[in-house]
């Protein structure tokens, strides 16, 4: 078991270490040993700094809940003193910190062994994970033909390889769900601000991005979450508190809900049959535990949405690229090419319209608070419009950025479900319920009501001791 990290939870493996059955030190073994069996196939884990996470096993690891588990966090965010970083970009390479991010003190609590960085596509933009500056695309566990989604996608390949049971990432539009729907995981989007962004950052994508986790479990996940949440210090704003916390929600069901379903994307448009045939399944089973499920589409503006977040992402690319080359255009040679698209993109936009798509976005975001106040209490529908695309599909040469995430064939109309929670600030979850005929995952994915995180996270506990997925595993897996 000590060879194969993805056959428990890391619950699991931290009970391990608590009772003396195993030594953080091995479970870091095996780690290195599983990216160096794997991640030539995979290219999801980079940067590795095994003397970093050696200091820390001598030295003493906090008493947290997950002391002595190996961990990677994302190639995007979490900085960290001892963890350089790319950032997904040739421009960005081997960016080195001053001071840790909050987000990172308090994983690094929990009592992690963290050893390494997990890639990420460039400035976090798309549902693949491709970035030139990792040498290659991040490939999939289930088939290696296809991606693992993005941009979380190294955490995902990694959690589902089986070389850590978790993973940190981050979701700005899905990058968080994506992945755990392409990988088969877990993954949930918390209620705007329930993570600190600081102090490298006020807000993430005028408050739609925020980090998150990568897991086989959703006990891991709040737990982590728990561990992890709370503003830090001059946060503009903060999410509702909770009541009990993610783990205590977790420990008995949610009362009887109204469940909406749809099989559709939220504008009526059709999706892949065996991907509407799962979302049907999952809502006969919630039927099954006692959820009254019926039909529901949000009454909201997604193409408005849509545009506003193009541009908000747009113009936050053209910022992170301006840091670094001032008001010059960026080379194919530093930026690829959807960063570039974006950058010019940006350059097109009227002065007004940053503050002008935020306001849209908040417009957006009551729109579906109006929706869930008069109908469900929670919305069921597919993660993804179909099931993980081939690699290549989502590649960032082209530098038509808004076709790129709005055009016909884009990601939008891939990935048309998860930044609708974005942009509301929602709390959503994928759960790893499906599969196609070619046995590739398909993500079922829930949203609640804004700050409704623990009844959320209860309902996907109970639906994953109605459906336990712990044994479904990727081939590489083992």
């Amino acid at each position: 078991m000590i060879g194969d990290l993805g056959a428990v939870d890391a619950t699991a493996l931290a009970a391990l270490v608590a009772a003396g059955e195993v030594t953080p030190s091995e479970l870091l073994d095996a780690a290195l040993a599983a990216v160096e069996a794997r991640n030539p196939a995979l290219n999801a884990v980079v940067l590795v700094q095994e003397g970093v996470a050696r200091k820390a096993i001598a030295e003493g690891l906090p008493p947290g809940p997950f002391r002595g588990v190996p961990f990677l966090i994302k190639d995007l965010g979490a900085e960290a003193r001892d963890f350089p970083s790319h950032n997904g970009s040739r421009l960005f390479a081997n960016t080195v910190y001053a001071q840790d991010s909050a987000i990172f003190t308090r994983m690094k609590a929990t009592g992690v062994v963290t050893f390494g960085r997990t890639t990420a596509p460039e400035g976090g933009i798309g549902a693949a994970t491709e970035a030139v500056v990792y040498g290659g695309p991040t490939r999939n566990p289930w088939n290696l033909d296809h991606t693992p989604g993005g941009s979380s996608g190294g955490a995902g390949a990694a959690v589902a390889a089986g070389i850590v049971a978790m993973a940190h990432g981050s979701d700005g539009g899905g990058s968080v769900r994506i992945p755990a729907s392409s990988c088969g995981l877990f993954g949930f989007k918390p209620t705007r601000a329930r993570l600190p962004d600081g102090p490298y950052a006020g807000e993430g994508w005028a408050g739609m991005a925020i980090d998150g986790f990568l897991t086989r479990s959703v006990r891991d996940t709040a737990v982590m979450l728990d561990a992890c949440e709370g503003p830090d210090l001059g946060a503009p704003y903060v999410a509702p508190p909770l009541v009990r916390g993610h783990a205590a929600a977790i420990s008995r069901p949610p009362r009887r809900l109204r469940v909406g379903i749809c099989d559709t994307t939220f504008t009526g448009a059709p999706i892949h049959p065996e991907v509407a045939e799962a979302v049907r399944a999952a809502g006969r089973l919630l039927e099954s535990l006692g959820h009254r499920v019926e039909p529901a589409r949000p009454q909201a503006d997604v193409g408005m949405m849509m545009r506003a977040w193009t541009d908000i992402v747009g113009i936050g690319t053209a910022l992170s690229i301006r840091s670094k080359l001032g008001d010059r255009p960026p080379r194919p040679d530093e930026v690829e090419g959807v960063g570039r698209g974006a950058w010019a993109h940006a350059q097109t936009l009227h002065p007004t319209r940053y503050l002008e798509a935020v306001g849209e976005i908040h417009a957006f975001g009551r729109q579906m608070a109006g929706f869930f106040d008069q109908g469900p209490e929670v919305l069921l529908s597919a993660t993804l419009a179909e099931p993980p695309a081939r690699i290549g599909r989502f590649s960032h040469d082209t530098e038509d950025y808004v076709g790129f995430r709005t055009g016909p064939d884009g990601i939008f109309a891939y990935s048309p479900f998860c930044a609708v929670f974005n942009a509301s600030g929602q709390p959503a979850a994928s759960l790893p319920l499906g599969r196609s005929s070619a046995g590739l995952p398909i993500g079922i994915h829930l949203a609640a009501e804004f700050g409704q995180d623990e009844l959320l996270i209860s309902l996907c506990a109970e639906i994953e001791r109605a459906a336990p997925w712990a044994g479904k595993r990727a081939p590489m897996a083992g």
